[in-house]
């Protein structure tokens, strides 16, 4: 069978025709230096992501809601240019892409200071959220070009885990400007400034790593595939809770605390969240075929603390307060996250199919907190009991998920070990131009055709 250069992997194109192996030492130290150059880059870039992302919540303790009276438009921009990302993500030098992003919303958020009514926050947070739709998508399709399916559940583990640093760093920057005292900008204006100048210098250009043909009936495969959509229902489910990264400085203030005090407990659960994010995605890398194990675990502390928060008497603050926070641990910051996007990365081949299945779970992700942020209306409040028993739901049925996620996917793979072997791409070549000027033809090994893991038999899904 003979194939176009654009129809296999990049890889292929640059490793084709080369002998030699690479000794368990090399191979340690090309990774670290990985971690090094480009997980420490995503871990710094998400940070400030999170912390723009959450400015609402802050800015909200800070006064803005007071003057401007502003609800929150941002997932509606992220959602509708999603798909469009990620498809300027593929066909788009990647590195390239991210930093026009980052520039972009950079600005948008130091435009919240200017704006003095709902028409201008109405257009910036558009602005926010239609930028910031691309780093989750652009960085799984990162991680997933430099590390091996095994190693993408802890590197994803570790630029997630720095929600939980934001959450502090806001904190402090919050608890900051609240002593700020200006006779031209308030304390929330003060914050957009800053947040959006530490954002200006991460946005440098970065160089590209890959850029791949975009392939329709990859892109097909991923709209038919059932694991994708279950995936998808999960993210929904995940993200309805995750309402709470906006109202939680709105909550903790509600428990009768000052607005200072408000401000430095919001960095309580992003310190211990750090912990919790580090250790699922730690266990999950370490123990084999256990994520769906890991993710129920780590979800059994939501139900304690949405019963808790339903049936507490609310004379009891404290109480009301520490299984709030421990909520927080769980859900805002979402461990059992981190391992779904992982393992949907894992578990899809194909590169025009994993952008799209990126871009249909991060839509799912904009309509949970989309639907999360209406529950939340006046009539609940304080106690928000409609609000938390929509979350013990939500926590049930992610449960339930991510168990028929790990049924389907070892039934697949039980299939496939029944099957014979498949020789139907064992023999592929490209054509190529030697340095001599003569055209050869150049067999490719079958992780260089970018094969879907439908179309490639000896795919085994992680479980």
């Amino acid at each position: 069978m003979e194939v176009s250069v654009n129809q296999v992997d990049t890889g292929a194109v640059l490793v084709i025709g080369k002998t030699g192996n690479l000794s368990r030492s090399e191979a340690t130290r090309i990774r670290r230096k990985i971690d090094l150059h480009i997980v420490s880059l995503m871990c710094i870039l998400y940070a400030i992501q999170y912390m723009d992302k959450a400015t609402l919540g802050n800015a909200a303790v800070l006064g803005l809601l007071e003057d401007l009276r502003l609800g929150t438009i941002f997932y509606l921009g992220y959602l509708v240019f999603e798909f469009p990302q990620n498809l300027c993500l593929q066909r788009l030098p990647v590195g390239k892409w991210l930093s026009f992003n980052i520039l972009a919303w950079a600005i948008a958020l130091c435009m919240h200071a200017a704006c003095k009514n709902f028409t201008g926050l109405f257009v910036v947070r558009l602005i926010l959220g239609i930028c910031e739709g691309s780093i989750t998508a652009g960085f799984m399709i990162v991680t997933s070009m430099f590390y091996t399916r095994t190693e993408q559940t802890l590197r994803v583990g570790y630029w997630f885990l720095m929600n939980g640093t934001a959450q502090i760093i806001s904190g402090f920057i919050s608890f900051g400007t609240l002593h700020m005292k200006t006779n031209s900008l308030q304390a929330w204006q003060w914050l957009m400034i800053i947040l959006g100048i530490l954002t200006m210098v991460t946005a440098e250009n970065q160089t590209d790593v890959e850029n791949k043909h975009f392939k329709k009936e990859q892109m097909i495969e991923a709209l038919t595939d059932v694991k994708i959509w279950l995936f998808a229902l999960f993210s929904v489910l995940a993200d309805i809770p995750n309402s709470l990264v906006n109202q939680r400085q709105i909550i903790i203030s509600s428990f009768g605390f000052s607005d200072l005090e408000t401000t430095l407990l919001g960095c309580v659960p992003g310190a211990v969240a750090i912990l919790a994010v580090w250790s699922g995605t730690a266990i999950a890398a370490r123990i084999p075929s256990s994520r769906a194990w890991v993710g129920v675990i780590y979800l059994i502390p939501n139900l304690a603390a949405v019963f808790l928060m339903l049936f507490l008497s609310w004379d009891n603050k404290l109480g009301l307060l520490l299984t709030f926070l421990n909520h927080l641990l769980t859900t805002a910051i979402k461990t059992v996250v981190v391992l779904s996007l992982s393992w949907l990365s894992c578990t899809t081949a194909g590169h025009t199919k994993r952008v799209t299945a990126n871009a249909i779970m991060l839509s799912a992700y904009c309509i949970g907190n989309a639907v999360g942020s209406l529950m939340w209306a006046e009539k609940y409040k304080p106690r928000n009991r409609v609000p938390w028993a929509i979350m013990g739901v939500c926590v049930v049925f992610r449960i339930l998920t991510l168990l028929g996620i790990r049924y389907l996917l070892s039934t697949e793979n039980r299939r496939r070990d029944a099957e014979p072997v498949d020789t139907a791409y064992a023999d592929v070549y490209i054509e190529r131009l030697r340095e001599d000027g003569v055209m050869e033809k150049v067999r490719v090994d079958k992780e260089f055709l970018d094969l879907t893991d439908k179309q490639n038999r000896d795919f085994r899904y992680v479980l």
